[in-house]
């Protein structure tokens, strides 16, 4: 409970006290102690009263300090507040962003991972074939021999001067084996024809 202080008017508990000095001098005796008491608890009473108002004053200048001081913080309180409901809402829009853009990025990894399976699998299927080839390349490699056309050529009119010598001779067996020798190098040139052209 708050009481209310009444300042004192000017001089007047020292004129108290002073007149109440000159009663206990006047007076002798008890009634003289009893007034210098008085004046003395007066005093003491004045001095009490003026230091509580003093520390009264303090006190208000101090609540008024508290005030302002309260007020900024709260008026500090409110905008950070703020700030943080921003950053709150600016972290949910980041991370909404950052969801999305990891779903894209998964969705594209899924995408790639795939195409490299199915390339995988292509190099692996190539590589099969590749070597199947090779094999059949060893295989026909080791059954055949590279040969000049033009060598071709003049061995196919060997085969025919050679045919027609036999057959002058009347050979025919050797005759038949020069145009079959004959007829297979034509095979060969009739068979390269259309490679060349490709």
């Amino acid at each position: 409970m708050s009481a209310t202080v009444v300042p004192l008017p000017p001089n007047s508990a020292s004129e108290t006290t002073d007149f109440l000095r000159r009663m206990a001098s006047m007076v002798s005796g008890r009634n003289g102690e009893m007034l210098l008491r008085a004046a003395s608890l007066i005093e003491s009473l004045t001095r009490r009263a003026m230091s509580a108002e003093r520390l009264f004053h303090e006190q208000q200048e101090e609540n008024k300090r508290l005030a302002e001081r309260h007020e900024a913080a709260e008026l500090a309180s409110d905008a950070m507040v703020s700030q943080i409901a921003a950053l709150r809402t600016r972290l949910a829009e980041v991370t909404a962003a950052a969801a999305a853009e990891r779903t894209d990025f998964d969705t594209e990894r899924g995408k790639l991972l795939g195409l490299m399976q199915d390339a995988e699998s292509h190099i692996g299927k190539l590589t099969t074939e590749l070597d199947t080839l090779r094999a059949s390349v060893d295989a026909f490699n080791e059954t055949a021999i590279s040969v000049p056309i033009e060598v071709l050529r003049l061995a196919r009119t060997q085969f025919d001067y050679l045919s027609s010598g036999f057959a002058r001779k009347g050979d025919v067996i050797s005759q038949a084996m020069s145009e079959i020798g004959g007829f297979a190098i034509d095979q060969a040139l009739t068979a390269k024809k259309p490679a060349d052209k490709t």
